[in-house]
Order: structure tokens, then sequence, then C-alpha cells
């Protein structure tokens, strides 16, 4: 980029006038995309949140106006303040992606993944990134032609990318090519690490994919094997869902990764809380229920996904569709009683 586009404020996502698809729906509702976000977290936990002792001379994590680990509202004000004045930070586009995905504002996080892109075209998790907000943002279809070259684009560049080859793979699904697609997340199987956190979830979704497309499935499950652990990542729900919570800089990225137990998981609890709180004021909003409920699992809150899920069907109950992609969903991530 020349030195004149980068010290022009770009506008932000939530003052852009045009992305590809109004924020809504997965479109078809597919077994394989129930899983999709879960797995696709999952990947970005294990690939951010390795088990190294923090250092002596860690910067400060992120915090608020009142002391404390600042809340995900904070810190994207914060990112949004900050791009305004340096607009060529693709890292800081990137974190403001993964926070508006996380918070359901998927068409605002294509958005920032588009300046990503164009600051660092290669980088493949941008491009994965990308394409996923683009899965969740649209209304029309499950996987659009955009997603589906962000896709292909991230593993040109990284084939081993996990996110893109898992949603490569359910395009096939919902094309119809189902023994294709399940070869596809076999090979991904044996490259996943057995202490990945969404290791299971790429077993979950063959096989239910495989019982709902006649495809035989179990003797290979037995037998397959994942590629050696790596013993250095922390592969709890609670790491992978603190992976959506990005700080306004990398080192205060880092510095979150070093905070104990107690504070990350305090971060966590305020953005999934934050989540409820918008679903109070807008329930109406389908995916963002699913969203609610994957958090809730990923955490171990169980009995508050199955408050979630009564609080979801009564908030849907004029819309029939709608309510039962949420109930497939939470029956996809094992919701007790969905």
């Amino acid at each position: 980029m020349t030195e004149s586009t980068q010290q022009t404020p770009a506008p932000l996502p939530a003052q852009a006038a045009a992305v590809e698809g109004p924020q809504g729906g997965f479109g078809a509702a597919r077994i394989a995309l129930l899983c999709a976000a879960l797995i696709a977290a999952g990947a970005v936990g294990y690939k951010l949140y390795t088990d190294q002792a923090p250092s002596a001379a860690a910067p400060t994590a992120p915090v608020g106006a009142n002391g404390e680990p600042a809340s995900v509202d904070e810190v994207i004000a914060g990112l949004e303040a900050r791009l305004q004045d340096n607009p060529g930070d693709a890292e800081g586009w990137r974190m403001l992606g993964w926070s508006y995905f996380e918070t359901g504002r998927f068409a605002e996080s294509a958005t920032a993944m588009r300046r990503a892109i164009q600051l660092a075209p290669g980088n493949s998790e941008y491009h994965s990134m990308l394409g996923e907000a683009l899965v969740m943002a649209s209304k029309d279809e499950a996987i659009s032609p955009d997603a589906r070259a962000a896709f292909k684009r991230a593993v040109e560049i990284d084939p081993k990318d996990a996110r893109a080859r898992y949603f490569l793979a359910a395009a096939k699904d919902i094309d119809g090519k189902h023994a294709e697609a399940i070869e596809d997340w076999f090979g991904l199987l044996a490259e996943t690490p057995a202490d990945a956190p969404y290791a299971k979830d790429i077993r979950d979704v063959i096989r239910n994919v495989g019982k709902e497309r006649g495809i035989e499935v179990e003797k290979r499950l037995a037998s397959a094997k994942f590629a050696p652990a790596s013993g250095g990542f922390r592969t709890d729900g609670a790491q992978a869902a603190t992976a959506g919570i990005p700080g306004p800089s990398p080192d205060q990225m880092a510095a979150a990764a070093a905070l104990p137990q107690g504070q990350q998981d305090m971060m966590v609890a305020q953005m999934v809380d934050g989540l409820a709180d918008r679903l109070k004021r807008e329930p109406g909003d389908t995916d963002g229920w699913i969203m609610l409920l994957r958090s809730r699992m990923q955490l171990g809150e169980t009995g508050k996904a199955q408050t979630a899920l009564r609080d979801a069907t009564a908030a849907l109950k004029n819309k029939a569709a709608d309510q039962r992609r949420v109930r497939e969903a939470a029956a996809a991530l094992g919701v007790p009683g969905a």
C-alpha cells in the first residue's frame, strides 16, 4: 500500500455500506455446518494458546476503566479507535474481525477480514477467517462462492489450514459429493493432533454425516489414528473459547494468554454473558442463540446451555424453521435434552 493510503483512516466495518449478504443464518441446515463454528474456534484456540511460561517482562493484559479485565465491548471500542488512527495494522483488523465474529456481527467481521487481507494477502488464516465470516453472514447459501474462494485461497497458501479444509469438505457435502467430503474429513482427522480441542468434533461430524448419507464410517473411525499429541497446547474448552477474545495488540494478546486461569475465565465469561445480554434485547437473532449454545457448551456450562435452548425456543415460537435450526444445532453440540 502507498504511504498516503496507510495514513488515511479507513471506514470501520460498522460504517461500511456494502458487505456480501446480510447478517443471518447458515443457509441450508446441514449437519456439517452445525459443528463448523465449533471446530473452527477450536482450531484457532489450538493455534493461539501454547503452554508457555509467562515472560517476566510480559505486557499488561487489556483492562477496562474500572481496572478489571476489559469486556469484549471495551476491546472492540479500543480496536476501532486504534484502527482509525492506524488503518495499516493488519493484525488489528484480524483481532477486530474476531471480536465482531464472537459477538455475532458476522457481516462486519467479514469486512474487517477483507481489510486485513488487503494489508497481508499472504496470510492463510485471514482468508479462512473471512470465509467463515461469510458463511455465518449469508442467509441465502450455506457456503457462498465468495466463501469458497476464500477457503481455496487459504489452502493454496497453507495446505494444512484446518478451518479452510473443513469448510471445503462441508461444501462438497452440500454439493452432493458426500463420499468425497467424508474422505476429506478423514484426511483432516489423520493430521489432527490427538489433543487438539476439535479432534472429537471432526470424528462426530464424520459419524453424523455418514449416518445421514448412508455411508459406513464406523469401522474406519474405530481404526482411525490422530497425529501425535502436541503435548504443549492447552486444549480445554475455556481456552478454545478464549481464542475469540482479542486484545488491542499482539503483545496484549500474548499477555492475555499468560493471565492466571481465573482471569482468563473472567474474560471468557464477560464475552459470553455479553452475548446473552444482547439476545435479551434482540431475541429474534437465531444465529446469536446458536453461538450462545456453542459458547456455553465449550465452557462446560450445560445447565446454562439448556436454559439458553429453552429461551431460544420461546423467543422463536413463531418461527418454526428457526426453531428447528436451533434445536439441530443444540443436538449437534450435545446440549442435554436437545
